[in-house]
């Protein structure tokens, strides 16, 4: 699935950069994470630009939070606040 949105900041013991899945999105994603759900995360392949990586999303305010690594953003020259446009699928393979 491809999708946009907003790279935002979640401070816990050191802050995090994650992009919100937009309801639709994430409404597919509880569809299928019955089957892929491990540990209360969704494991994924995503790519922003030209930069792709695996990492886990997880449940946080009424939709999924995509991780987006140090090294994601700094390969793709990304700041907090910027629209981002993701490819994503769900799953380990």
């Amino acid at each position: 699935m491809d999708f946009s949105g907003t790279l935002v900041e979640w401070r816990g013991p050191a802050p995090y950069h994650f992009v919100p899945l937009p309801p639709d999105e994430a409404d597919l994603v509880d569809e299928v994470k019955a089957e892929v759900v491990y540990w209360g995360v969704v494991p994924v392949r995503a790519r922003i630009g030209a930069t792709s990586f695996t990492t886990s999303m997880f449940p946080r305010e009424g939709t999924w939070f995509l991780p987006v690594k140090d090294a994601v953003r700094r390969a793709e020259g990304l700041e907090l606040g910027d629209a981002v446009e993701v490819s994503l699928a769900v799953g380990r393979d």
